[in-house]
């Protein structure tokens, strides 16, 4: 796949049928909707020999957001909110021959939620992510904005409060480095029903949680997608 074709060659429709190695298929606890943002500390669109450099030396965190349009999940209406995740775990994600696990997470509700509807936020994360959020460090309640500008093609945001950030735009054929380059790293999460892989303008997490924050710009780490469970 070359990013200078058409913008359908973008979206990886149905490319994603094998569930990610961190993520399980949930028995679905509602009908949800929405969009999705992911970001790691490795590029997910790459060359072979770049993405086997970095094997091990980075690329053990990701940022993941949820953007719920409509739905409900155990019974209890999403409609509009949000819920975002961010992971350090002990190997590069998506790496075939490592095992990420045991990793932390830190989650990320939205602050507009009630008690209910947070909970609810929670779950259906970790239905989505399966092991990669199993091990819950901590849980904050912060404002989130997640937005997809449909005018400009890749480009979204994600805010979670003053702990994480995600803003995309799309690969151009200034970013290819080897020109053969392709989707190296699967999303993390299930349940995606188009993905298309985006540069990382800005990156970031800021919390107290995880051992360690970062803040990386310009990195080919991104994927933003829509989903429905």
């Amino acid at each position: 796949m070359k990013v200078n074709r058409a913008a359908s060659s973008l979206l990886l429709a149905g490319a994603f049928v094998a569930l990610p190695s961190c993520a399980r298929a949930a028995q679905p606890a509602g009908h949800v909707s929405g969009e999705y943002i992911e970001s790691r500390t490795a590029d997910v669109y790459t060359g072979p020999c770049f993405a086997n450099s970095e094997v091990n030396l980075t690329g053990q965190e990701a940022v993941l957001g949820w953007h719920v349009d409509k739905g409900t999940w155990e019974n209890v209406s999403l409609d509009d909110l949000n819920v975002a995740a961010v992971v350090r775990a002990r190997a590069t994600l998506g790496d075939a021959f490592s095992n990420p696990l045991p990793a932390k997470a830190v989650l990320i509700v939205d602050q507009r939620a009630n008690a209910a509807q947070r909970a609810a936020l929670v779950h259906f994360a970790q239905a989505q992510a399966g092991q990669l959020l199993s091990n819950v460090v901590a849980t904050e309640t912060q404002p989130i904005r997640f937005t997809v500008d449909a005018s400009k093609h890749g480009t979204a945001s994600l805010e979670a409060g003053d702990l994480a950030q995600i803003t995309t735009r799309a690969i151009t054929d200034t970013d290819e480095i080897c020109h053969n380059e392709e989707v190296y790293y699967e999303p993390l999460v299930s349940h995606l029903t188009h993905a298309m892989p985006a540069v990382a303008s800005q990156s970031s997490y800021r919390g107290n949680h995880l051992g360690s924050t970062w803040n990386e710009s310009n990195r080919r780490s991104a994927f933003i997608a829509t989903f429905a469970v």
